[in-house]
């Protein structure tokens, strides 16, 4: 069982079916299942639905039952989320060093339109641009 303060780790399925509760906000186990097809053509209703119910006994999800529908939501926000995963990478990849994870994704993992938009940010030039 986790706690608030270590959300458990998800499995890249699981991780899968958060990005698209963060898209969608609350939502059926359906209607996960309908956002779910569009990239995944192959996954069954019954896999998202047992994928769910999996991730809310780890606690990564809610469910409200007030309807015969469930309703699931993360547990977390997506930022919160991330970081918590970022964290983790960086021990467990970087030595603790953050600095470290930076110079990695630099070294080719990002477009020179994204490099001129971090220079912006690093020379205090402007917000994130979205």
């Amino acid at each position: 069982m986790t706690t608030p303060d270590v959300p458990a780790k998800p499995t890249p399925s699981e991780l899968e079916m958060l990005r698209l509760l963060w898209q969608l906000g609350p939502a059926t186990a359906r209607q996960v299942h309908e956002a779910a097809v569009d990239t995944r053509p192959d996954m069954a209703y019954a896999n998202v639905l047992r994928l769910l119910q999996v991730m809310h006994a780890k606690g990564l999800l809610t469910r409200d039952e007030s309807t015969r529908a469930h309703v699931y939501a993360p547990a977390q926000p997506q930022d919160s989320h991330q970081s918590s995963l970022i964290k983790d990478l960086i021990h467990k990849a970087f030595s603790g060093s953050g600095k470290e994870l930076v110079l990695a994704a630099l070294r080719g993992h990002v477009s020179r339109k994204d490099r001129e938009e971090i220079q912006r940010i690093l020379n205090g030039d402007g917000e994130r641009g979205d």
